[in-house]
């Protein structure tokens, strides 16, 4: 099957299943929603903040507060896309009308990755723009220092966390598992290494906490953190590539 082929085929999977539409939809909603009732919230009691607070307030993270969970959607997304295919068997026919496996992998990611892009960057530059409404005196433009970084790094960030979650939902085929394995991952594990003395210097380097620094415009106060903004953006780069080669060279050895 030629490329193009694969390609529209692979559109077609993604856009006829109602589940995928509906998490990128949740995706969106709850990103902004939640980015705009925090900004409200910071906003308000920005004058009950101490000197130390108002140093590292950071307005623009702040309209991205929702991405902790819009992030969760991405994830769902991310794994549905691949496992729904195994989990209704369809994976045999799919295989058979692209036996070149590495084509038909390229093909559905590359469909999915591009759809997540769209997504993403839609949702990060309304998220802060929406953000920055409720925030009012306290906003920050998009013309200031590293704004527009953070911005267009919020829309790789959710994208590169859709990616990450093809590539483990390939190698793990299983929908269940994957998310079993993701969502504690993202939610838990990652929370506990990244606040935990003992081990923050560990968590710092999971992708999530790694590319989260992307976001940020304003430096915690007393940050130690040895990379900057897009080696953080890097590291979970590196971790998107290594679930994606993983995934790829199961699936090259594997039945189906």
């Amino acid at each position: 099957m030629a490329a193009a082929q694969v390609i529209r085929s692979e559109w077609t999977k993604i856009r006829s299943v109602a589940s995928t539409v509906w998490t990128l939809s949740l995706a969106v909603v709850v990103t902004i929603a939640l980015g705009m009732l925090i900004s409200a919230l910071s906003a308000n009691g920005f004058d009950g903040m101490d000197p130390r607070q108002r140093l590292s307030f950071d307005p623009t993270l702040i309209s991205f507060a929702g991405m902790s969970l819009g992030q969760l959607a991405m994830i769902v997304f991310g794994v549905l896309v691949v496992s729904n295919e195994y989990s209704t068997g369809m994976i045999r026919t799919s295989l058979a009308a692209v036996p070149q496996r590495g084509g038909f992998l390229a093909g559905k990611l590359g469909v999915a990755t591009a759809l997540a892009l769209v997504v993403s960057m839609a949702t990060a530059f309304a998220a802060f723009f929406l953000g920055q409404a409720m925030l009012g005196e306290h906003r920050a433009s998009l013309g200031d220092d590293g704004v527009l970084r953070a911005v267009i790094g919020g829309g790789l960030y959710m994208t590169l966390i859709a990616v990450f979650s093809m590539g483990v939902a390939t190698m793990l085929r299983s929908p269940m598992l994957s998310l079993g394995i993701l969502m504690p991952f993202f939610f838990l594990i990652s929370s506990i290494l990244g606040n935990v003395d003992a081990t923050k210097k560990i968590g710092r380097f999971l992708p999530d906490q790694a590319g989260g620094r992307i976001m940020r415009v304003v430096p915690p106060l007393d940050d130690d953190t040895p990379y900057g903004p897009w080696g953080g953006l890097g590291i979970m780069v590196l971790w998107v590539v290594a679930a994606l080669a993983g995934g790829y060279l199961l699936l090259k050895k594997r039945d189906a």
